[in-house]
């Protein structure tokens, strides 16, 4: 049962580091976006006045553009594994459920048992005090 529930925990501080990990990239995506605008816009300023910079531009918004997709793909796998850890947890919630039940189907039969026995026990010191 402590191995479960030790199970159980480390799934669950995985979990918990998935999702901070993902709202930490969501929060990194959404100052990229935000820089690519800005970067967009001076690129469109500048584009007016200088046509011999473009390159170096280009290359910056391109690398920026590149950012925001990667940032993107691994906030969707850390979201998928997320997700499938969840899953794995609930499972093996399911899981420890089944095993208490059982548990304490388990330890109903014994403290029956024990019970029996304590009276086969007192039937038998009474038949031999009786036979004495």
């Amino acid at each position: 049962m402590n191995k479960y529930h030790g199970e159980l925990t480390q799934r669950e501080q995985e979990l918990l580091k998935v999702r901070r990990d993902s709202d930490t990239k969501a929060a990194e995506l959404v100052k990229m976006e935000k820089m690519l605008e800005q970067t967009k816009s001076l690129l469109d300023k500048k584009t007016e006045s200088t046509s011999g910079r473009m390159g170096y531009q280009e290359n910056m918004v391109e690398d920026l553009e590149e950012k925001v997709r990667s940032s993107r793909r691994y906030r969707r796998n850390s979201l998928h594994h997320t997700q499938m850890l969840e899953s794995q947890m609930k499972t093996v919630k399911g899981e420890l459920v089944g095993t208490l039940d059982h548990l304490q189907q388990l330890r109903n039969v014994l403290r029956r048992s024990q019970q029996k026995a304590e009276e086969r026990t007192a039937a038998m010191e009474r038949l031999a005090a009786g036979l004495r």
